[in-house]
């Protein structure tokens, strides 16, 4: 196989996907689609921006590089499991930050962002893949991306803190009635399913017929 350098850029990749979804919800809320109008587009239009946002510092953009110009150095020097011992508190911070408006973004959109073990959890899965996709992208084709428990440790860390957010604003008379505007239907949010705890509660017979919203 000859010299291969090339580079897809974030824009081209993103930028389409969110011009469809943003066409999607502009459909929907024309047709007065429930969920979908309102306050609830911008959540929907919100998260998909953060997506968009995440991905474009994590696995985007895709730089394709074999031959001469690869990293010759083996995968395994790539994957750093050594929790905290290296770990740099400016990379730390910004990985906790990244994953801050996921939590708060779960408990308006899902009804499993009812309870803070299981944001931790759900912000834990995606950090994993995202570590994932980094691993699979240096074997694939060269992109020099490390894998850190690190990352995974910060990010859970900051889905958390973005639950705790919400849960501070979920009390407070004033922005709490902002957030059931913004929290989609069957949303932990919508169905005041939030607890402290595991578990989570059930949603009330009266929230039962709104669906998932997802």
């Amino acid at each position: 196989m000859g010299n291969v350098h090339f580079e897809i850029p974030a824009a081209a990749v993103l930028g389409p996907l969110l011009a469809v979804f943003g066409l999607v919800v502009g459909v929907r809320a024309a047709r007065r689609r429930a969920g979908w109008t309102g306050a609830r587009a911008v959540t929907r239009l919100a998260a998909a921006g953060y997506a968009a946002g995440v991905l474009s510092v994590t696995v985007l953009p895709v730089v394709v590089t074999w031959g001469e110009y690869a990293n010759l150095m083996p995968w395994h020097s790539q994957v750093d499991l050594i929790p905290l011992l290296y770990a740099d508190f400016r990379g730390f911070s910004l990985n906790v930050l990244m994953l801050v408006p996921f939590g708060l973004l779960v408990p308006l959109m899902s009804a499993r962002g009812s309870s803070l073990a299981r944001v931790a959890a759900l912000s834990a899965a995606v950090s994993l893949s995202i570590e994932i996709a980094q691993l699979l992208a240096y074997l694939l084709y060269n992109q020099a991306r490390t894998v850190e428990v690190n990352d995974l440790i910060a990010n859970t860390l900051g889905g958390m803190v973005g639950y705790l957010a919400f849960l501070l604003l979920s009390r407070v008379p004033a922005s709490a009635g902002v957030l059931r505007a913004f929290a989609l239907p069957g949303s932990a949010a919508a169905s005041h399913g939030v607890r402290h705890g595991g578990d989570s509660s059930a949603a009330r017979p009266s929230d039962a017929g709104l669906g998932t919203g997802r």
